[in-house]
């Protein structure tokens, strides 16, 4: 009777440092990195690209076991994660953003973000105005919606039961996975720290060029200025796994890509600016504004290179390096009174710099008709070539050799 007792509780014990499975501490980590990871591979692929923004289809059991792994992993409904992502979009920057550093400040978004978004969850508004296309079938409104808290409840009985006591811990893990870097970094950091390839309407920053941790969000810029496209990478250093995994589904049957950013292509050059110009302008516009943006940074360091050997000073120069090629409302007004001194002392900046402010017009003016915008880029085109700038010249060669 005390053997079998003994034997008893030494099972338990057994059991209790290290469950059904066993495994070593090592041998932990790794399955709980690779759970987290299936969980940010779900949110990235399922309700981002797929389920908020159209940008690919998935085969229907790949998209319930997406719904079904994030139900069990973080408990988060689709329609108000969806819903919520998308009057992000809609109204970016401004006080409507659910989550914007700009408007409620980066510490709140970083340390807050779950609250900002359980909060956001809880207006009906929100819910019945961006929520359409979500699921709404059996399993959803019995059981997903109906019970988020029943998953991550048997996900932690389901952890207990594999890892032991640990599993507490493997539980906690995923349970802040999400919050901690969806939440927090994604919508914080990604609109207050990193690089921009593009000039999107927004704040939002490229993290890193290396797309691996978080699925492919740290390329946030290019989201922001793509969002409907299935793929996060735009430049070839950069990297997005997120992709990688599409392209998988794809090949093998499971998902259907629908869109993805648009590459320039370019023929050969017309005698003058045609519709297809006009065209090939406003569809490749992030793209050639990415390339003006580079060209008045050179013109920048070739002014710099000019005033240092004259022993001038330079620090009106570097701010204009700096933000001079950047729209206005993303300009801070510290590096006004910098950026006017050096259009004024440096007239090929002002030059080019105005010009930019021209040609970003031609997408934005709605009171003009086709045959005018053809007229009027034909006009900025002609004294482009005529400025005696050749960065000016060689774009607008490059703006009459663009095919969609």
């Amino acid at each position: 009777m005390d053997l079998t007792f003994s034997a008893v509780l030494d099972g338990l014990a057994a059991f209790f440092n290290g469950g059904l499975a066993q495994f070593a501490w090592w041998q932990v980590l790794l399955i709980t990195l690779g759970l987290t990871h299936i969980t940010i591979a779900s949110v990235t692929i399922y309700l981002h690209r797929s389920q908020a923004h159209r940008a690919l289809d998935l085969h229907p059991a790949v998209a319930h076991f997406f719904r079904f792994w994030l139900w069990l992993t973080t408990g988060m409904v689709t329609r108000e994660w969806v819903a919520i992502h998308r009057k992000h979009h809609a109204r970016c920057e401004t006080e409507d953003d659910p989550h914007s550093p700009v408007t409620k400040g980066i510490k709140t978004v970083f340390w807050k973000g779950a609250e900002l978004y359980r909060a956001e969850a809880e207006n009906a508004e929100t819910i019945a105005r961006f929520k359409h296309g979500t699921p709404d079938d059996w399993l959803e409104n019995k059981l997903y919606s109906r019970y988020p808290i029943l998953g991550v409840s048997l996900m932690m009985i389901i952890d207990l039961a594999v890892f032991g006591a640990i599993g507490l811990t493997v539980w906690a893990v995923q349970m802040i996975w999400i919050p901690l870097w969806a939440a927090g970094v994604i919508n914080g950091i990604g609109h207050w720290w990193g690089y921009r390839n593009f000039e999107s309407q927004d704040t939002a920053t490229n993290i890193f060029p290396w797309g691996i941790l978080i699925g492919g969000e740290e390329l946030h810029n290019n989201h922001h200025t793509y969002a409907t496209s299935a793929k996060f990478k735009v430049k070839p250093y950069e990297f997005d796994i997120g992709w990688v995994y599409i392209c998988a589904l794809e090949k093998v049957g499971l998902a259907h890509v629908k869109k993805v950013p648009p590459k320039m292509q370019l023929g050969q050059a017309q005698a003058t600016a045609t519709d297809r110009t006009l065209e090939g302008l406003i569809a490749n516009r992030y793209e050639i504004m990415a390339q003006y943006a580079k060209q008045m940074r050179a013109a920048c360091g070739q002014e710099m290179a000019t005033l240092k050997a004259k022993g001038a000073d330079l620090s009106a120069i570097q701010t204009a390096q700096r933000w001079l090629h950047r729209d206005d409302a993303r300009i801070p007004a510290a590096a006004l009174a910098d950026l006017q001194k050096a259009r004024s002392e440096h007239p090929v900046l002002d030059k080019m710099a105005s010009m930019r402010e021209e040609l970003q017009a031609f997408w934005g003016n709605t009171s003009a008709n086709r045959e005018q915008l053809i007229v009027d880029l034909q006009a900025w085109c002609q004294r482009a070539e005529a400025s005696g700038i050749e960065a000016l010249r060689q774009l607008s060669l490059q703006l009459k050799s663009v095919r969609v």
